[in-house]
C-alpha cells in the first residue's frame, strides 16, 4: 500500500511538478536544489575516497586508472540515487559505513552485491530488525571513525596551507555530522589561508567557484 503511493510520486504533480508550479517559489526551489546537490555529490565523493584508499583503487596522488574507478563508482552511486528517488526511499548513496565491510575484507562488488541481497532479504524482516537499539550498533561506528582516522597520516602536517584544511575539515565532519559541511570547512580554509599567505593565484577556478556555491548553500540554510 505505502509502495503504491510513493512510487513514482516525485515525478507526479504533487512532487516536481508542484515546485515549479510557482514562479515566486523558484528562488528557494533553487536554492534547496543546490543544497542537496552539494550535499550528495561531496558526501559521496568524500565516502568514496575514504573507503577508495581503504580497498587501494584510489591513492593520494591518483593516475588515471584510478581515476576511471571512481568514475565508474560515482556512476553507480548516480544510478542508485536517481532510482531510489523515484521509489520513494530515503537516499540510495554511499555510506561511511562500508568501510566495516571493507576492513573485514571486502574489496569487490560482489561484496556489494551480497550485501543488496540481505538488505532485500531483511525488508521483510523490519519489525523485528527495527528492535535493535542504536546503542547496539553505535560502536560499529565508532570503529569506522577509528579506520578513517588513519588517512590522516598522509596529510603533510607541516605545511599550513595543506595542515589547517584538513583540521578543519574532520573537526567539522565530526561536529556537524556532515561530511559536505566538513569538506565545505576545508575548502574555504584553504582558500583563506593561500589568501593570507599571498597565494590566492594558486587557488584553482574550480575552488573559487565551490566555496561560492558552499556559502551561498550556508546562506539559503539560515534564511529559508
Amino acid at each position: 500500500k505505502d509502495l503504491g503511493q510513493v512510487f513514482g510520486a516525485a515525478l507526479g504533480s504533487k512532487g516536481l511538478g508542484s515546485l515549479f508550479a510557482d514562479v515566486s517559489r523558484l528562488p528557494g526551489v533553487f536554492m534547496a536544489i543546490l543544497a542537496f546537490s552539494l550535499t550528495d555529490i561531496f558526501d559521496t565523493i568524500g565516502t568514496l575516497i575514504g573507503t577508495g584508499e581503504k580497498v587501494g583503487i584510489i591513492a593520494s596522488t591518483g593516475d588515471n586508472n584510478e581515476s576511471k574507478a571512481l568514475d565508474r563508482a560515482l556512476y553507480s552511486d548516480l544510478v542508485g540515487t536517481s532510482i531510489g528517488a523515484v521509489a520513494g526511499t530515503s537516499n540510495v548513496t554511499t555510506y561511511i559505513e562500508s568501510a566495516a565491510g571493507i576492513g573485514a575484507g571486502g574489496r569487490t562488488g560482489l561484496t556489494a552485491l551480497v550485501v543488496a541481497v540481505l538488505f532485500a532479504i531483511s525488508s521483510f524482516f523490519s519489525p523485528l530488525v527495527s528492535i535493535v537499539p542504536s546503542a547496539a550498533t553505535a560502536p560499529i561506528l565508532i570503529i569506522v571513525g577509528i579506520m578513517m582516522l588513519s588517512n590522516l597520516k598522509g596529510v603533510d602536517w607541516e605545511d599550513l596551507s595543506e595542515a589547517i584544511p584538513a583540521f578543519f575539515t574532520s573537526i567539522f565532519m565530526g561536529f556537524s555530522y556532515s561530511i559536505t559541511y566538513g569538506i565545505a570547512a576545508g575548502f574555504l580554509t584553504y582558500t583563506l589561508v593561500k589568501i593570507v599567505k599571498g597565494q590566492a593565484k594558486d587557488v584553482h577556478l574550480i575552488m573559487w567557484i565551490l566555496d561560492i556555491l558552499f556559502i551561498l548553500n550556508f546562506i539559503s540554510m539560515a534564511v529559508l
